[in-house]
């Protein structure tokens, strides 16, 4: 069988109807091996995370880089005014939110490694495009197409590594892979340093070396990329058919019978109706604000704390290196745990005490000290909140199509946040910036609000089928197609 690859899947869909019989049959799974298990996990950690965390920190790097090109001059070069350099940042946000759901519905029909690598390459040949442009509109247009194409990046690693592991053990390897994008941060920031002593060769401003390396590194990164990315379960070729075997069987022992694996009218309406895909939006716009408030603004941030531009790029890089270590230690404790809810609040909190200092700074007449310690506050909370509010939702949903549409739509219009961050941080308010500061604060709160609804809403219909009172959907004509509908599911809380 291992010689044919037909073979291998067509055994492979018996082996999973099987699964899918024996469950409706008896209501549960055969055991399976603790030891054959483990090794399983260490193998699909190995090829599954690492690739993927690079490849993310790439795209983070490519899209948030025009924070350190702003402060190496970037503006005055193409005459930039007032709030051009806000549109350049609500630009790339367009393209980016209307992509992303399309995007992960082609990537369940492609193979993920072809996709992936694909669009990768050509949002870093956008990226390099930055640094050829020679006005204002040359920049708008570049950062368009950097949207467009990185569109379906995010969303479709995040299904991807769903796909691989049980819902309790999600949260500590997204947490690891979302890390890669607080580090771009800080790996930013130090190749923001040392491309500074480029400038002026081959008569190239030091912005311009930003986008054009960062750029040309994407590319070839992603030409590689192709022959590393994994593919779905049922095809990986890292797995042998055995390994392929148990993994299928110990993702069906967790998700049980709530499998959504067609895209039939009813599913769409299951999907589409589902509270907890609009109040996933919510929780993210909420926090995703104060994501790419940080890193959009950090290295003006400390500029206008009185740091020159070398120093301020160097100073961004412990900032989000304490965020990264707050991200991960939350990660392993919320997942044995198994609880979402606290953890999203205990990030807010500690983000709203840094907002809190710079919104006082006037009146209390900070030291510099205190103000980047705040700096630290803010990243930090909003990093130990941004990744939990992704696995949980994916922690809610169950089947292939509800979890490809939900964390593309959490995601993607999620993102909105994105625009308003663009947006809200006024050249004619700095140094103190009371619009970017209060907004993004108040957002972090609607954040809080909607994480509270869901763990309530989560909780009350435990409840409710814990009761029975949801087992009438098995007698429904789609009782094979309910995904998290079904009764036996539970959500995470």
């Amino acid at each position: 069988m291992a010689g044919d690859p037909k073979a291998t899947a067509y055994a492979l869909e018996q082996i999973s109807a099987s699964l899918d019989e024996k469950l409706a049959a008896a209501g549960q799974h055969p055991p399976l091996d603790p030891e054959a298990e483990k090794k399983l996990l260490r193998k699909t950690d190995l090829h599954v995370i690492p690739i993927l965390s690079f490849l993310f920190l790439l795209a983070f790097l490519d899209r948030t880089n025009i924070g350190n090109a702003r402060i190496q001059g970037l503006e005055k070069d193409l005459k930039m005014k007032g709030n051009d350099y806000n549109i350049a940042l609500f630009i790339f946000f367009v393209p980016y939110i209307l992509f992303e759901v399309p995007s992960n519905i082609i990537i369940k029909r492609v193979a993920p490694s072809t996709w992936l690598s694909s669009i990768m390459i050509l949002w870093g040949i956008a990226t390099m495009g930055q640094g050829l442009v020679q006005n204002f509109r040359g920049l708008v247009a570049m950062r368009f197409l950097v949207g467009l194409f990185e569109a379906g990046f995010f969303p479709g690693c995040v299904y991807l590594i769903s796909m691989y592991y049980k819902r309790y053990e999600l949260q500590k390897r997204f947490t690891f892979f979302f890390s890669a994008s607080i580090l771009a941060g800080a790996i930013g920031g130090l190749l923001a340093y040392g491309i500074a002593n480029m400038d002026g060769v081959s008569g190239y401003k030091a912005w311009r070396w930003i986008f054009i390396i960062e750029g040309l590194m994407t590319v070839v990164v992603g030409i590689i990329s192709k022959f590393f990315i994994v593919d779905w379960p049922e095809t990986a070729k890292f797995l042998t058919d055995e390994e392929r075997v148990l993994l299928l069987a110990r993702l069906a022992s967790d998700q049980g019978e709530a499998t959504m694996n067609r895209l039939d009218r009813r599913a769409v309406k299951r999907v589409f109706s589902d509270w907890k895909v609009y109040c996933s939006v919510v929780m993210y716009i909420g926090v995703v604000n104060s994501g790419y408030a940080t890193s959009f603004f950090i290295p003006t941030i400390l500029t206008e704390l009185g740091y020159k531009a070398e120093k301020a790029q160097v100073r961004s890089i412990p900032i989000f290196i304490v965020a990264t270590i707050c991200a991960l230690v939350t990660a392993f404790i919320t997942d044995r745990l198994r609880h979402r809810y606290s953890f999203t609040i205990i990030g807010i909190s500690v983000a709203t005490v840094g907002y809190g200092l710079l919104l006082g700074q006037k009146a209390a007449h900070f030291s510099v000290g205190i103000k980047y310690f705040a700096t630290f506050l803010i990243v930090s909370g909003t990093y130990i909140t941004q990744p939990v509010t992704i696995a949980w939702i994916s922690n809610c949903m169950s089947g292939h199509y509800k979890r490809s549409i939900s964390s593309a739509m959490q995601i993607g219009f999620g993102n909105t946040g994105g625009l308003i961050a663009s947006n809200i941080f006024l050249a004619q308010e700095k140094p103190l910036y009371k619009t970017g500061y209060g907004t993004t604060l108040g957002l972090l709160w609607m954040c809080a609000a909607a994480c509270t609804v869901l763990f309530l809403g989560a909780k009350w219909e435990n409840k409710k089928r814990d009761n029975g009172d949801r087992d009438y959907r098995l007698q429904e004509e789609d009782a094979d197609n309910l995904g998290d509908d079904h009764p036996h599911f539970r959500y995470a809380t």
